[in-house]
């Protein structure tokens, strides 16, 4: 019987020696490159070096090797047309039937922190990616495996019908040009990267998927959640799960949205977050002072919402918050005693992530129909900004304390947004409305008495007097906003009237 070929050559060997002893006992002869082919001849498995099948020695450090027409043609040759195996047979070629390549590591070596560009280059696969694409294209007759998840299925079918289905090989193919085209956007990505380039003339972005949901925003939508391979650490999509039901769909956007507000604290901060806005933040000596403030904020819209911290959940924190009902707490760590006290709730689920750590420089993504939107994402803070004060009187201390906290949260509430807070508080939020004095209403009211002495912050500036208006008949002392309106001086003789201080930081901070 003439004996089948497979090409082998990987990287990653998990499992390679098993499964090539298996493809021989199916009648398979193995031709494999260099370390590939050390770890199948150690493993006990008869091998064919590369070199016998092309003629010609592995040349240029390895680079050429398998970029030869006795490998090529062999991997491209439609074995059920005439003309094809006539030219085979002419120019002594074996057809090959099965190929398990997976690629350089392109991807852990860029992880490297130290990783000099000469060695993120060596590493980017050349004819691992010919073979691979090659092998897909002429699926109708090759066996293509990328995945050593994917031996198994192989082996399986051999052994029942003495080759694969071409159902099994289509969908083998198809992993492989995802694979393929994962391994290239890094590689593409990088490189951009490299040179500086802000706006390529394309953009390939490529994800891994980290867990299927159950639906999406609501339940007849279907769903699903992919991490970016090696992005930031500081992620929802790389926190470690210490307890809970799995993650929904609109569970991820709130912690995401939850997690952008808390980093913009060094003190002990508590951000809690419902349908993407905050509803209440705090921030205190400890963080169970940071909670109680957070809390008393909005102690009716926390009710099944989410809570970040900054600073480890200790127990004392943990028994407050077991009283309450929330979806998620994110921390960068529990003590033991909270964990134990937490995990008490079947259901809630508890998040660790590394913070300040691993955050890296991402764009912002945005899908529509038919297109991508890709911005930076908002880190501008009020350090950098040219703050002046237009008004006659300029802020207290603790009025600044204030303006600084609503300038803070204020840039992640949706547009058009107004935040009413004390020096180490929120008090009141109006997010999401058609006009801007709307949303002012809606925080002003929601801070009821408390508004009395506190500062107002605003994403945008006020196209009119009657925002300054509504704030000044609730008792605020203090306002932040961007300016710019071509009726500024309305908004300044308002204020000036009322014996406000307002803050012009030339920076607006919408968020749709």
């Amino acid at each position: 019987m003439t004996k089948k070929r497979a090409v082998i050559s990987v990287s990653d060997k998990t499992g390679i020696v098993e499964f090539a002893r298996e493809l021989i006992n199916l009648g398979f002869e193995i031709v494999s490159t260099g370390g590939t082919k050390s770890a199948l001849a150690e493993g006990g498995v008869p091998v064919i070096g590369i070199s016998e099948v092309t003629n010609f020695p592995e040349i240029l450090e390895g680079r050429v090797k398998t970029l030869h027409p006795n490998i090529h043609g062999g991997l491209l040759a439609k074995i059920g047309e005439e003309s094809h195996r006539q030219q085979l047979e002419e120019h002594g070629i074996t057809p090959i039937e099965l190929v398990c390549v997976n690629l350089y590591p392109f991807q852990q070596t860029i992880a490297k922190p130290d990783v000099s560009v000469e060695d993120a280059i060596e590493n980017i696969d050349i004819g691992g990616p010919a073979m691979l694409r090659a092998s897909a294209k002429n699926h109708d007759y090759i066996s293509v495996v990328v995945d050593p998840e994917d031996y198994q299925v192989v082996l399986d079918e051999y052994k029942k019908n003495g080759t694969t289905e071409a159902t099994t090989r289509r969908k083998l193919a198809a992993k492989v040009f995802r694979h393929t085209a994962a391994y290239d956007s890094m590689i593409a990505e990088y490189m951009t990267n490299l040179v500086g380039e802000e706006n390529p003339e394309k953009v390939t972005v490529t994800y891994e998927l980290k867990q299927s949901l159950r639906y999406g925003e609501n339940p007849h939508q279907k769903a699903a959640f992919y991490r970016k391979p090696l992005g930031s650490a500081f992620s929802v999509a790389n926190a470690e799960q210490l307890h809970g039901k799995e993650l929904s769909y609109n569970n991820i956007n709130d912690a995401d949205a939850a997690l952008q507000i808390v980093k913009e604290f060094s003190e002990p901060a508590a951000v809690a977050v419902k349908h993407m806005n905050p509803c209440g933040v705090g921030t205190g000596s400890n963080v169970y002072d940071a909670f109680l403030k957070a809390f008393e904020a909005d102690p009716v819209s926390i009710f099944g919402g989410i809570i970040a911290f900054n600073r480890e959940v200790d127990a004392e924190t943990a028994r407050k918050l077991y009283e309450i009902f929330l979806e998620i707490i994110i921390a960068p760590s529990f003590s033991a005693e909270a964990k134990e006290i937490l995990t008490g709730k079947k259901n809630l689920r508890l998040l660790q992530l590394p913070f300040g750590q691993g955050e890296k420089k991402e764009m912002k993504l945005t899908s529509i129909e038919g297109g991508l939107l890709a911005q930076e994402y908002d880190q501008y803070g009020l350090e950098q900004a040219t703050v002046t004060v237009p008004t006659k009187r300029e802020p207290t201390a603790e009025e600044w304390e204030a303006l600084k906290l609503g300038w803070s949260i204020v840039k992640h509430v949706k547009s058009n947004a107004i935040v009413v807070t004390g020096k180490d508080q929120t008090l009141g939020i109006g997010a999401g409305q058609m006009n801007r004095v709307g949303a002012a209403k809606i925080a002003l009211e929601q801070a009821g008495s408390k508004a009395e002495g506190a500062a107002l912050a605003s994403d945008a500036f006020f196209p009119m007097d009657d925002t300054v208006e509504a704030a000044a008949k609730a008792g605020i002392t203090a306002i932040i906003q961007p300016g710019g309106s071509i009726r500024d001086e309305d908004s300044i003789k308002k204020a000036d009237e009322y014996g406000i201080a307002m803050v012009f930081t030339g920076v607006r901070h919408f968020k749709h």
